[in-house]
């Protein structure tokens, strides 16, 4: 079994006034299957509105399905949600913390509730550039960035079996970009279990063992990284000392574009046919640009109008909490809730 299995998951909202009638319902979620290994960073991929922070709020039992069914932990997100949220470290996008607390004494808020030791705090704080003098300082005075620092180590600080992070990287600089995914680099390598749901899509590839890509609320693609690159169309572009060679019946050249000593096409699939048709030709200059997720992603969502999406956060539902409710949710896992 997976650390996250879930089967068939759907979850529709009803539109219009709470409880009226209203028309067609918002379909957030669409018979979504897939499931996560242990010991891999997961990434859960689409823009906003595609439905990724349902689906989490799903997994930690905060909302219920329409249909389908979801265990997390071998535990059924239904009937052992306060015992799934023990075990696991959320980080809610937008985050929303307590402003009156300092830093310090908000992660000890949390982990009391939690009811675990903090046994990473430490170096989470000093991977992250957290000093004890800034978590002594209010958390009124933090900017956006340190607020998203003391959601990822309340996330982190005890150590989960899995971590649950919404838009992780939302608000940090570059340099706090690459500390954070060392951090996630550690974990991996401590054999935890990292969900990552992002929109970022340079994130995903750098982090991530496998992605789903979800579309409108259906699973479109479920594939390793490296997987789902390989299959991406590189940019090729070959300058000559002399004549052109014939590229044009070569294995996986696509949009073959030949002009004054010049080539340029995308290349698609094994690259050693057209390695093998520039043996001999007066190369002066080649240049391949590296396949990027972006490109897979760009291709799942060609053509999607923006009104097809659907809505990640409705209003109208009286199950769905606020993004402040979530974060003190998840920080009472091991309480009476």
């Amino acid at each position: 079994m997976g650390v996250i299995t879930t089967v068939g998951l759907t979850k529709h909202y009803r539109t219009g006034s709470v409880g009226r009638r209203g028309g067609a319902p918002v379909r957030a979620l669409q018979d979504v299957s897939f499931d996560v290994r242990e010991g891999e960073i997961f990434g859960f991929l689409g823009p906003n509105g595609a439905g990724k922070s349902t689906l989490i709020r799903l997994l930690l039992g905060f909302l219920h399905p329409t249909a389908g069914s979801a265990t997390v932990l071998g535990l059924d997100t239904e009937r052992d949600s306060v015992a799934i949220r023990a075990r696991t470290g959320y980080l809610p996008g937008g985050i929303a913390l307590y402003d009156g607390l300092t830093g310090e004494r908000h992660l000890d808020y949390l982990a009391e509730l939690s009811g675990r030791e903090p046994v990473l705090r430490g170096a989470l704080c000093d991977g992250l550039e957290l000093s004890a003098r800034t978590l002594r300082r209010p958390i009124r005075d933090y900017s956006r960035g340190m607020r998203q620092k003391i959601g990822i180590v309340h996330a982190l600080q005890h150590d989960p079996e899995l971590a649950i992070l919404d838009e992780p990287s939302e608000g940090l600089d570059p340099l706090m970009q690459r500390a954070f995914y060392d951090i996630l680099d550690d974990r991996r390598r401590a054999g935890r279990t990292v969900f990552l749901s992002s929109h970022v899509l340079s994130e995903v590839e750098r982090v991530c063992d496998r992605v789903a890509i979800v579309r409108a609320g259906r699973l479109v693609a479920l594939e390793d990284v490296a997987t789902l690159l390989r299959r991406r169309k590189r940019r090729v572009e070959i300058r000559f000392d002399g004549p052109a060679p014939d590229l044009s019946g070569v294995a996986g050249v696509m949009e073959l574009t030949v002009g004054d000593r010049l080539a340029a096409f995308a290349l698609e699939g094994d690259p050693r046919p057209f390695l093998a048709a520039l043996e001999g030709a007066p190369v002066s200059d080649l240049m391949v640009e590296p396949a990027r997720l972006e490109d897979a992603f760009l291709e799942y969502y060609a053509g999607e109008e923006a009104a097809e999406a659907a809505d990640d956060e409705p209003v109208d539902d009286p199950a769905h909490d606020s993004r402040a409710a979530d974060v003190a949710a998840g920080g009472r896992a091991g309480s009476s809730r």
